[in-house]
């Protein structure tokens, strides 16, 4: 009943609900964009990589806390030895500036910390903010204005203020990436995810089949799964795919500023802070986590984009007018013939 209602729409309003592409039709929609393609692949390596850093730092035979006084320079502060660093097969990416810690064994334990932190980050931020806005857009207009104002106060909360509050009673050993999580998760990203869910609620509920499922005695809890989140389903995952990029940026900063991960728990923003005086001596140890960022926010915001596209088809159909790409002319079709040019005096 809600697929035929939802294809339809409202007739007198001219309101239609788009319908939700199916696997099928997301996976083609999502193939047809290589540089989304390029990017998933990029990102699943990236995860991968941390997944199996335990394994891949085996392989190399070192790991991200031992030190290695003997392959830096103390007459020179501490520069390591050789060159790119002090690269060689022991340590493939060199070692760290003082301490000699293997900067590849840092790397792939610091993005299981940057990219952990930002994805459970994430996720709690899209549970909050979709509960929080079918909660406020299907209640009374008193739970509508008390959820709403909730939402707007945690929205104006600046991000670094609510950090070093949070780190002036939490107790010195709680995990501070679980605290970098929870700081995310209740400043940033879910007040926004709860008013776009908010207003798509509001646009929703008035239309045939969600008054159809209302009326049949549904309670607001069915109505809301069964009805209502298949319609929020893009623009959440949408909105999400572009949060997490988001959310790894933030986490480098508050690492950066001295407020998130600390040592000796490596984290891509926490080496970034270790390296600011580094840069001419030792240009490796700042280029390296600085490029696995770049790398990795920029490949997170290119498949953000090309979800957002391959789930929306409204958006796919603006961005193929005026392409320049010459549609397919069926097989026997008359070829419509071109004026002729006039000639030029």
């Amino acid at each position: 009943m809600s697929e035929a209602l939802a294809a339809v729409g409202t007739a007198g309003t001219g309101t239609t609900v788009p319908a939700v592409p199916g696997a099928r039709q997301f996976w083609r929609r999502l193939r047809a964009r290589r540089a989304a393609l390029v990017a998933a692949v990029v990102v699943a390596l990236l995860v991968l990589a941390a997944l199996a850093a335990p394994l891949l730092t085996a392989l190399e035979g070192q790991d991200p806390t031992t030190y290695h006084p003997a392959l830096v320079d103390s007459a020179r502060g501490g520069v390591p030895l050789g060159s790119f660093g002090g690269a060689s097969a022991d340590h493939w990416l060199g070692v760290e500036p003082q301490t000699g810690r293997d900067m590849f064994a840092r790397l792939v334990y610091g993005a299981r910390v940057s990219l952990g932190v930002s994805l459970g980050a994430t996720l709690a931020q899209v549970l909050i903010g979709v509960a929080m806005g079918l909660a406020a857009g299907l209640g009374n207009r008193w739970i509508d204005l008390v959820l709403s104002r909730i939402t707007d106060i945690f929205l104006s909360m600046p991000l670094m203020i609510m950090a070093l509050a949070l780190l002036a009673v939490v107790p010195g050993g709680f995990p501070r990436p679980v605290l970098v999580a929870l700081i995310l998760t209740l400043v940033a990203g879910w007040s926004t995810i709860a008013k776009m869910v908010r207003a798509q609620t509001l646009a929703l509920r008035n239309l045939d089949y969600v008054s159809a499922s209302r009326l049949s005695g549904w309670s607001a809890r069915r109505t809301a799964v069964r009805e209502l989140l298949p319609g929020l389903a893009a623009p959440v995952i949408t909105y999400a795919a572009l949060l997490v990029p988001a959310n790894i940026s933030a986490e480098a900063a508050l690492s950066f500023l001295g407020v998130g991960v600390q040592p000796p728990t490596p984290s891509w923003g926490q080496m970034l802070t270790s390296a600011d005086v580094w840069y001419e001596a030792a240009p490796q140890y700042l280029l390296l986590p600085a490029l696995a960022l770049f790398v990795t926010v920029f490949a997170m915001t290119v498949l953000g984009d090309g979800v957002r596209v391959a789930l929306d088809p409204r958006a796919a159909s603006r961005l193929r007018v005026g392409t320049g790409r010459t549609r397919e002319t069926p097989a026997g079709a008359a070829v419509p013939a071109t004026a002729p040019r006039k000639e030029e005096a």
